[in-house]
């Protein structure tokens, strides 16, 4: 890597630091689709340290009491409720316009940056992409040490959704973290040392962790991914001091000939039908969880079935507990105690992982303990955390699967035309990318609102009639090539694509009713931050770090980030004076699998950085290095428009959740259109060979023969002719 730039401002003084980081084999530039293949690998290298910071402090009473200790952001939500907002008001309404940068982080990495930084008593722990580990000063940006757990690069091919990862975790001394490859690492906080790590996951099975740990009690929970390619999920916790599993839930129930590993899920495997085990399941709990220490509950959103289609999974139907659900368990032995289910027998990837929030909220003169969620199916949900009982739900934007939610049963009543089993094209919003996806909302109790990033698209789905299970591709059931793409009906494009934008809803959950909305031209943007200052704070995918009036949306200060940012902002204090921060960098499956549809979004292009203002920073980002692409040179396009059209549906299959939708990338991953006339010249080599293993391009000898592989050249090269004739 040789040497890291980074920019800091002390003393009022905005000035250059080169940061001269030792080489090391585990710090590597990140190149093509994945990371360059390493000379060695050992354990001394995966460290890399400047200076020891103070340990990590955090405990149950001092995350109980955050809100006594606004200064620091102890976990990824602030508070075990998941608010994500801060009593801080030394940056407000009044004087936002005076904020500006302070000091910035490059990351070694070129890939999308998810995490929510963690900050305690003035040391930043966050996670970048590849799930690396970086402890900074807080005040400075200086790097005090970094921790490489070395994924495999080829690990990559079993990520649905980037090499992202979404934040640590803190205490007593460790911070903890998911590794993409599905192991928990504990690292300690004052050295960046390894303190011990166990693997989570079956490595037979492509499993993956990209969210962030939440830590209860001394024990530390995490959930894995992998629901698109065929797994069953499950959430876990370890004991922070050894590392030994405590408890393991399974959110979907195993083979029906074989114990139940939890009781509640004999009942649940009522609601499935068929051999559902032999599909993997889903269910996976990728993302959000929450806690309440009075109740002494832990909440966990569960994910999406696998595959998508229920006509699969479970061909005479039922409700299949617990995907897309929200669960109530007891934190020291996994127990059961009660679920939600937004949307029974699920098949458009609903998943129910999206951010949960705990508040108090008055409702009908009655003082009620609720949970609330903005799940993926476009409802927003206030349910009575004690109970699991719907209070109220009613749709945060255009749905058109279902009419509404009956409060009587709490099941939604599905429309006509919604389920797509009859093969039939059926255009459906939201999409399966989400009318909000793992984004993370925020709620003020100032103001009592709920601000969502909302995501306006429709998608369209159509039963996969050549389904063949499989672990080493996308796993849904759904006929993957149809989307969006101009090589299919006028009529399925034009119904999807004027629906392609996002915006800030400003919801008041008591109401059920959005208050206001800042509307933009994409979506795929960042979470949310709020403060007593009156501040909403949001990154978006135009590459803008803007703050916005809390009670009514007046857009109040703005910041040229370079990139488009996606993860969610902070703010903290060192020696009393208050900062805003948050993780910059485009990425995650909205960049990747898209295509076309935000390559106009102004920050489509990955630089990843930690961003941190104050009040009356002057500092600048260095000028950022244009991208240039020439034209490319395709080989002579000899491919016959049926081989065209063979090689777009096996391009769909199997390449385009990474490259792109088209062949059209608006990520870090390469743009197939522009390869080399080398690439092209060993296409074979790459593809079915896999010479590019070691950047995360693994061969696909296992998954397409040689063929195939050519019918998928032919596509792409057309799609090289295309960018040359300007017909793209």
């Amino acid at each position: 890597m040789g040497v890291r730039n980074m920019s800091i401002k002390t003393d009022h003084s905005f000035k250059k630091i080169s940061l001269a980081i030792a080489v090391v084999a585990s710090v590597l530039s990140m190149t093509g689709c994945g990371k360059e293949e390493q000379a060695e690998k050992t354990a001394e290298s995966a460290v890399t340290t400047v200076t020891a910071p103070m340990a990590a402090n955090v405990t149950t009473d001092r995350l109980i009491a955050a809100d006594a200790d606004p200064s620091n952001w102890m976990s990824t939500g602030r508070t075990y409720s998941e608010q994500r907002f801060s009593p801080l008001e030394a940056i407000n309404a009044d004087n936002v316009a005076e904020l500006g940068l302070d000091w910035y982080f490059d990351f070694p990495t070129n890939r999308g940056i998810e995490a929510t930084p963690i900050v305690v008593d003035g040391v930043m722990y966050v996670s970048g992409s590849w799930s690396m580990v970086f402890a900074l000063d807080a005040k400075t940006g200086e790097m005090l040490w970094q921790y490489d757990p070395q994924v495999p690069p080829e690990w990559a091919a079993n990520a649905c959704c980037d090499v992202v990862n979404r934040g640590v975790a803190v205490w007593e001394g460790k911070v903890f973290v998911g590794t993409l490859d599905g192991r928990l690492v504990a690292i300690n906080a004052k050295d960046g040392s390894l303190a011990w790590e166990t693997m989570t996951i079956d490595q037979s099975k492509p499993y993956t962790i990209t969210g962030a740990p939440r830590i209860v009690k001394g024990k530390v929970m995490i959930g894995n991914g992998g629901a698109e390619y065929g797994v069953r999920g499950y959430v876990s916790a370890y004991d922070t001091d050894s590392g030994e599993m405590a408890w393991r839930f399974y959110t979907v129930p195993g083979k029906a000939e074989e114990p139940f590993e939890n009781p509640v899920l004999a009942k649940a495997a009522e609601t499935w039908t068929g051999e559902w085990w032999a599909y993997g399941g889903g269910g996976t709990v990728w993302d959000s969880m929450a806690y309440d220490p009075e109740l002494d509950l832990l909440y966990i959103g569960v994910g999406n079935g696998s595959p998508w289609d229920p006509a699969i999974r479970s061909p005479e139907g039922g409700d299949n507990l617990f995907l897309s659900s929200i669960v109530a368990i007891k934190p020291d032995t996994g127990e059961y105690v009660w679920h939600y289910q937004t949307t029974p027998a699920e098949a458009w990837d609903y998943t129910a992982t999206q951010h949960m929030i705990l508040a108090d909220l008055n409702i009908d003169g009655n003082d009620r303990k609720v949970i609330m969620q903005a799940p993926k199916n476009g409802f927003f949900y206030v349910i009575d955390r004690e109970t699991g009982k719907l209070l109220s739900a009613e749709n945060y934007t255009t749905v058109t699967w279902a009419s509404h939610i009956d409060l009587e049963t709490g099941r939604p009543v599905e429309l006509d035309g919604a389920r797509y089993g009859d093969g039939e094209v059926h255009v459906v919003s939201p999409p399966g990318l989400g009318a909000h996806s793992w984004h993370p909302m925020s709620y003020s109790p100032d103001t009592g609102y709920v601000y969502i990033p909302v995501q306006e698209a429709s998608f369209p789905y159509q039963q996969d009639v050549d389904f063949e299970t499989s672990t080493e591709r996308w796993h849904t059931g759904v006929n993957m090539e149809i989307a969006g793409l101009p090589e299919n009906d006028k009529e399925i494009r034009d119904m999807v694509n004027p629906m392609i934008k996002g915006h800030i809803a400003a919801w008041d959950p008591i109401a059920q009713k959005e208050v206001w909305r800042v509307q933009f031209p994409n979506l795929w943007n960042g979470g949310m931050l709020s403060t007593a200052g009156n501040l909403l704070f949001q990154g978006n995918a135009d590459a803008e770090f803007a703050a916005y009036n809390a009670t009514d949306g007046a857009r109040l200060w703005s910041f040229d980030a370079q990139t488009g940012i996606v993860a969610a902002p902070i703010t903290y204090t060192v020696d009393g004076e208050q900062y805003i921060a948050v993780a910059a960098g485009w990425g995650g499956v909205g960049a990747l699998a898209t295509g076309a549809i935000l390559t106009d979004a102004k920050g489509a292009i990955n630089r990843s950085r930690v961003l941190v203002y104050k009040l009356g920073a002057e500092g600048q980002l260095p000028d950022p290095v244009p991208v240039k692409r020439e034209l490319p040179t395709p080989p002579v396009l000899e491919a016959s428009p049926e081989e065209l059209a063979a090689g777009h549906a096996l391009f769909s299959r199997h390449c385009s959740m990474c490259h792109g939708d088209r062949a059209v990338s608006a990520s870090s991953v390469p743009d197939l259109r522009y390869m080399a006339p080398q690439t092209h010249e060993h296409w074979n080599d790459i593809v079915i060979e896999g010479v590019l293993n070691k950047r995360g391009m693994v061969g696909f000898a296992s998954r397409i023969t040689p063929e195939e592989s050519s019918l998928i050249h032919g596509y792409v090269t057309k799609r090289a002719h295309d960018v040359v004739n300007g017909n793209d």
